[in-house]
């Protein structure tokens, strides 16, 4: 028996990427749902281009955003892109074929991440695998903000699907930036109230170690100048994480 599908999307000022997302939807997704967090450039105009039901929605966490978008869908099975994701033609045939009768309750897709005009194949950013099509009363998101995932629950297992989420992440070098420090104040305010600690000494060895990890064993060298870009962005990230978490400590 042929299931129906909902698309469900996070939005907060995505006019540069929101109808590239809405377009690759068209003719796999029986119903599309954006949860927007009060966007104040023209998500909300390009969204209404497409046949979608466009919800506000106060952002209290990715995780959080995440879940409230699965539990207003209508159907029971969802899948869930970024605002920046598209799907390829061949990753639309294979869940073309998945809707028609699925054997699992969740599937993974491979992602490939566009880095300023380069599609990025190392760094440790390829196949980047994520669950993305779930039966949800199987699977919820979870992680600690902002990097979520979609976990599948009770140790369902879940299946794999040919073709690419194609990610277009980043710009700019100033994107990425504005990113990491984005990202950096969330992380290390997660990290606090865990009771996660930091010094100097871990700052370093993790940032050296972020650094030989992306470039030299996730083998981001073979990427060229991004992959040394990336690499050192990584370890930039992983340098503000940690420095703003001994901020925190110290009550600054």
């Amino acid at each position: 028996m042929a299931i129906s599908l909902s698309a469900v999307i996070i939005t907060f000022n995505e006019e540069r990427n929101i109808e590239r997302c809405l377009t690759s939807l068209q003719g796999v997704a029986d119903e599309i749902i954006v949860v927007d967090s009060f966007s104040k450039d023209k998500t909300e105009e390009i969204c209404k281009r497409f046949n979608v039901t466009f919800i506000q929605h106060p952002f209290e966490g990715h995780i959080q955003q995440k879940n409230f978008a699965i539990d207003a869908a209508s159907n029971n099975w969802i899948l869930s892109l970024d605002a920046d994701e598209a799907l390829t033609a061949e990753l639309k045939s294979s869940i073309l074929e998945i809707k028609n009768q699925p054997e699992f309750k969740g599937y993974s897709m491979n992602r490939l991440t566009n880095y300023c005009g380069h599609w990025v194949k190392y760094c440790g950013w390829y196949p980047d695998t994520k669950v993305r099509l779930v039966n949800r009363e199987f699977a919820r998101w979870t992680g600690i903000n902002p990097h979520d995932r979609l976990d599948m629950l009770e140790n369902e297992t879940f299946g794999h699907l040919k073709g690419d989420i194609l990610h277009y992440s980043y710009y700019s070098q100033a994107d990425h930036l504005k990113q990491i420090d984005y990202f950096g104040n969330i992380a290390a305010k997660e990290l606090f109230e865990r009771g996660g600690k930091s010094n100097w000494l871990l700052i370093i060895s993790k940032v050296i170690a972020q650094f030989i990890k992306s470039y030299f064993l996730k083998l981001g060298i073979l990427d060229g100048s991004t992959g040394f870009t990336i690499s050192r962005l990584s370890a930039y990230a992983t340098y503000q994480k940690y420095l703003k978490l001994l901020n925190l400590q110290k009550g600054k």
